[in-house]
């Protein structure tokens, strides 16, 4: 069983969050795992953390979808963070747009951390949504 000692979960939906943090608990052995209604809140705590030198989560569940600030914002200010430690972001969404898949991608290319791409609903977590998924660019 994978041993990490921080994940964050940022998503607006209760049952996705519950869905989640039922499927990690098979997969996982984890100290912590915070979850966040929107990508404001996860960013705020995360930007204080920093400041205290606390280390980030090694892997993040992240909605694209939510209101007060979305996964793709949420993003954005986490690569303004500068963090050298490198997240596992697992990108969970329920939408269908190509076009999310292919921000998606940008992301992924430009980032420092390792992002993977999930559609909801998610029925099962594996070790590869708790590692770099090595995708040709």
């Amino acid at each position: 069983m994978t041993k990490l000692n921080s994940i964050y979960i940022i998503d607006d939906d209760p049952i996705t969050i519950f869905g989640i943090q039922k499927m990690l608990k098979g997969v996982v052995e984890c100290d912590e795992i915070k979850t966040f209604e929107n990508g404001k809140v996860a960013l705020d705590h995360l930007t204080e953390e920093t400041k205290k030198n606390i280390e980030p989560p090694e892997v993040i569940f992240l909605d694209i979808n939510m209101p007060i600030m979305d996964g793709w914002e949420f993003l954005e200010g986490l690569m303004q963070l500068n963090l050298k430690e490198k997240i596992i972001i697992n990108v969970v969404t329920s939408s269908i747009d190509p076009s999310d898949y292919e921000k998606w991608n940008t992301f992924r290319i430009n980032c420092l951390h390792y992002l993977n791409f999930k559609n909801k609903p998610i029925f099962r977590i594996d070790a590869a949504d708790l590692k770099r998924i090595n995708l040709a660019s």
